[in-house]
């Protein structure tokens, strides 16, 4: 595991957010599903494909706040336009868990 200096992390933009609308994305290669979540009024609403289908539905996402890295720029993925990495750890099988956050902590607040 390489270090990275304390300023290359100040770099690196993690949000707090909330997850405001989900839909299937079936032209994606692996399963994923479009994501839209608000990180609050300075930054706004920002999208992204996520391969989170094994642990989530489009129901149990909604409304569920979350950590993403909003500073990486823009990938298309199968003709959708992703503007952050939303963060999650693997499972023993390789599916993703959600990194979230207390949901007292607002919406665009910044991980320090």
């Amino acid at each position: 595991m390489a270090n990275i200096s304390y300023e290359e992390f100040e770099r690196i933009n993690l949000r707090c957010g909330t997850v405001v609308k989900v839909e299937p994305f079936p032209r994606a290669k692996k399963p994923a599903f479009k994501v839209w979540a608000d990180f609050g009024a300075e930054i706004g609403l920002l999208q992204t494909s996520a391969q989170v289908t094994i642990h989530y539905t489009p129901e149990t996402l909604v409304g569920k706040k979350i950590i993403g890295c909003v500073n990486l720029g823009e990938k298309n993925v199968a003709g959708f336009i992703s503007q952050f990495l939303l963060l999650g750890f693997s499972d023993e099988s390789g599916a993703i868990r959600l990194a979230t956050t207390d949901p007292q902590i607002p919406n665009g607040r910044k991980m320090h």
